[in-house]
């Protein structure tokens, strides 16, 4: 009878060390995959964290380069808002609103610049004021940008700023492409000044379309001039003035079969810019990546 007794009470003990180690196994898996899940949870919360850090960081962006070029006003807080941002026109904006933008720095320091404003006008009626018959100064164009009312308005008054301020010699000092066309049509005019006519032009086939790391290019030109001394010289001081820069880099000067005329056989490089652009760039986040 005691040894049913003792076989019993160990039969039980061995059943409670079962339950207890199934107890402690169950335990042990419930905490592991809490741990699993809380894991998991803070990746995605780390993950969210990122993305919205790098989302924020893109709307800053875009406000800034908005907000500098002055496309837009100033936003009332640190980034433009949708209604702000649908509200937006540039070409009913007054300068007064975007001041220290790129856009109100050309229209108020550039357009107004006394040295470029000091190369003469070409005849523009464009460029004539009716009530005085003279060309529109600065102050007048912008007397009339400030008071447009209309969309339509401040286009031409704007268009009137590019094309009879200061800001026209701009493309005529660095213009915006490789223009050969344009580039011996000025070769051309500065001949013709000169008193001296060539017979044919040509581009010169050799291009040097070398940049320092900017939209800055650079292309070779050839000059072949046959004058008497005076003209010759004169051909010479008048690229010398020329708005756009003619960097002579080799050149010979040789007397004629008469003596009385002068040869010049010269290689120059002139320069011109390609259009600056925003640069869009895109960002890779890995869930669970650095």
């Amino acid at each position: 009878m005691a040894k049913e007794v003792a076989i019993a009470k160990r039969a039980k003990i061995s059943q409670a060390q079962q339950y207890v180690l199934l107890a402690v196994v169950g335990a042990a898996l419930f905490l592991g995959a809490a741990i699993a899940l809380i894991m998991y949870f803070v990746q995605q919360i780390s993950f969210n964290a990122k993305v919205i850090a790098e989302e924020d960081a893109a709307i800053k962006s875009y406000s800034s380069a908005i907000s500098s070029i002055g496309v837009c006003k100033r936003p009332s807080g640190d980034v433009y808002t949708m209604e702000e941002l649908n509200k937006c026109n540039p070409n009913t904006i007054d300068i007064t609103a975007i001041q220290g933008s790129l856009r109100a720095n050309i229209l108020e320091q550039m357009a107004a610049n006394a040295a470029l404003n000091s190369v003469p006008k070409e005849d523009d009626s464009a460029c004539l004021n009716p009530d005085t018959g003279k060309n529109y100064t600065y102050q007048e164009m912008t007397e009339i940008y400030n008071n447009a009312t209309t969309n339509e308005q401040l286009i031409a008054a704007s268009g009137l700023i590019q094309s009879c301020s200061a800001l026209r010699i701009i493309p005529d000092a660095l213009p915006a492409s490789k223009n050969e066309e344009a580039l011996l049509s000025s070769l051309n005019k500065i001949f013709i000044i000169s008193g001296w006519e060539p017979e044919t032009l040509s581009p010169s086939g050799d291009y040097n379309n070398s940049s320092s790391g900017t939209n800055l290019k650079a292309f070779s030109v050839r000059l072949s001039v046959e004058a008497d001394v005076a003209t010759t010289i004169n051909v010479l001081d008048n690229i010398e003035r020329s708005i756009r820069e003619f960097n002579i880099e080799r050149a010979t000067i040789e007397w004629g079969g008469n003596n009385s005329t002068l040869v010049l056989q010269a290689q120059a490089t002139t320069y011109y810019t390609e259009p600056s652009k925003l640069v869009e760039t895109s960002k890779t986040i890995k869930f669970g990546g650095k």
